[in-house]
C-alpha cells in the first residue's frame, strides 16, 4: 500500500493565513506598550466570557495556572483532599499539590474515558472540598451527576475544560456549569495561544475578583496587597492573536466533528479498534481524535514507518507516576484507567487535515490492523 505523509499537527498551516492579522495586532500591542495584562487582555476576557456563556473570564499564563488559582480562590489549603481521574495531563493533579491539597483519584467511564460519577461517592471523605471532572479529548464529563453529588455534600466544582474550548453537554458550555472553568491556551489547543496563555471562567463575582487579584501578586491595586499572589497574568500579544482565532473556533470545532465522522466512517467495521464515542446530549469538539487498539506501540511504530504521525495521551496515568508514589497508589487501583492508558491512539487532528488524509489514515490503520491480527492468528496456529 502507498503510505502517506501526514504530520500529527500542523501549526504552521493553521497560523499562515493569520500572519497577517497576528502581525497587525502584534503591532498594536507594541504601539500601546499594553504587554503585560491591560486592555487587550480585557477584550479578549469579554469575549472568552460571552463564548463560554460565562458572566466573567479571567486571562492567566497558562491553564496551569487557572486550576490552581482556581482553587486558591475556593480556600483549598494543605489538609484538603480534591477528587480527579488519573486520566488527564500531569497538570490537574499538579495543580491540586501546589495549594498543598492531596488528590484523591477515581475511576473512569469505560466509553467516555471521562470520570465515572458512579465510583465518586465513595471517594469523599471529611477532608474533600472539591471534585476536578476532567473534559478529556474535547468530551465533557457527566456534569449533571457530578454537580448533583457534589452540592449534596457541599462540594465546589472546577472544570478542568482545557482541552474543550466550546463543548457543549445538553446545550451548556464548558467551564460554564461548575463553580469555575479551567481553559489553556497551549499552541495546538482547539484555541491556542502562540505561547502560553490560559484562562479561567465563572458566573460568580466574587470569585473572579479573586483569581483577578491572585493572578497579579495579590494586588487589589498597585502595590496594595491583600493576598499573598503570583505572577501569573496573561500578556497583551496573546490575548490579541487569541481574539483573532476565537473568531473562527465555531467553525473549526465543526470541521474538527466533520473530520471525525470521516474518520469514523472510514475505520467502520474495522476489528480490534475502538473509536470514539459521543455521549447522548454532548457537542463532541475533538481536541483529539483517540482510538483504542491492542498492540498501541507497535501500531505506532507502523505508522511511522508509513509516514503518518500519532500521539499518545497519556501512557501512564497519574497515579502510577513517579512523582506521586507518596499517594500510595498501586497498578491494579484503577484498572479502566490503566487499561485506557496502555491502548489509547491519538490520530492526526486538526481544522487543515483534508478529507483525503483522513482517509489514507484510516486506510493505513485498517492495513497495520489486518496484519497485525494475520500474524496473531498464525502464531496462535502454530
Amino acid at each position: 500500500m502507498k503510505s502517506v505523509n501526514v504530520p500529527f499537527l500542523d501549526l504552521n498551516a493553521l497560523h499562515r493565513p493569520l500572519r497577517e492579522q497576528f502581525l497587525a495586532a502584534i503591532g498594536e500591542v507594541i504601539d500601546s506598550s499594553a504587554f503585560a495584562g491591560g486592555p487587550f487582555v480585557a477584550q479578549f476576557e469579554r469575549d472568552f466570557a460571552a463564548f463560554c456563556h460565562s458572566r466573567y473570564a479571567a486571562g492567566v499564563g497558562s491553564g496551569t495556572d487557572a486550576l490552581w488559582l482556581s482553587l486558591l480562590a475556593l480556600g483549598i489549603a494543605p489538609g484538603d483532599e480534591v477528587i480527579t481521574v488519573p486520566a488527564t495531563f500531569m497538570a490537574t493533579a499538579e495543580a491540586i499539590s501546589y495549594t498543598g491539597a492531596r488528590p484523591v483519584f477515581v475511576d473512569i467511564d469505560p466509553v467516555t474515558y471521562t470520570m465515572n460519577p458512579a465510583l465518586l461517592e465513595s471517594a469523599i471523605t471529611p477532608r474533600t472540598r472539591a471534585i476536578i471532572p476532567v473534559h478529556l479529548y474535547g468530551q465533557m464529563a457527566d456534569m449533571d451527576a457530578i454537580m448533583e453529588i457534589a452540592r449534596r455534600h457541599g462540594l465546589r466544582v472546577v472544570e478542568d475544560a482545557c482541552q474543550a474550548h466550546g463543548a457543549e453537554y445538553k446545550g451548556r458550555r464548558a467551564g460554564s456549569i461548575g463553580d469555575l472553568g479551567c481553559f489553556s491556551f497551549y499552541p495546538g489547543k482547539n484555541l491556542g495561544a502562540l505561547g502560553e496563555a490560559g484562562a479561567v471562567v465563572t458566573d460568580d463575582q466574587a470569585l473572579a475578583q479573586r483569581i483577578f487579584v491572585l493572578r497579579d501578586h495579590g494586588q487589589e491595586r498597585r502595590y496594595h496587597h491583600t493576598r499573598i499572589g503570583w505572577n501569573a497574568r496573561m500578556d497583551g500579544i496573546q490575548a490579541a492573536c487569541l481574539r483573532i482565532k476565537l473568531r473562527t473556533l465555531e467553525r473549526d470545532n465543526a470541521m474538527r466533528r466533520e473530520l471525525a465522522r470521516a474518520y469514523e466512517t472510514g475505520l467502520a467495521g474495522c476489528p480490534n479498534i475502538v473509536t470514539p464515542v459521543t455521549a447522548p446530549g454532548q457537542l463532541h469538539v475533538f481536541h483529539l481524535y483517540a482510538v483504542r487498539v491492542r498492540g498501541r506501540d507497535h501500531l505506532a511504530n507502523v505508522l511511522a514507518q508509513r509516514g503518518i504521525a500519532t500521539g499518545i495521551h497519556y501512557p501512564k496515568p497519574v497515579h502510577l507516576q513517579e512523582a506521586y508514589q507518596s499517594l500510595g497508589y498501586k497498578p491494579g487501583s484503577f484498572p479502566v484507567a490503566e487499561e485506557w492508558a496502555g491502548e489509547v491512539l491519538s490520530l492526526p487532528m486538526y481544522t487543515q487535515l483534508t478529507f483525503d488524509q483522513v482517509a489514507g489514515v484510516a486506510a493505513e490503520l485498517r492495513d497495520a490492523l489486518e496484519q497485525q491480527s494475520s500474524q496473531a492468528e498464525l502464531s496462535h496456529s502454530l
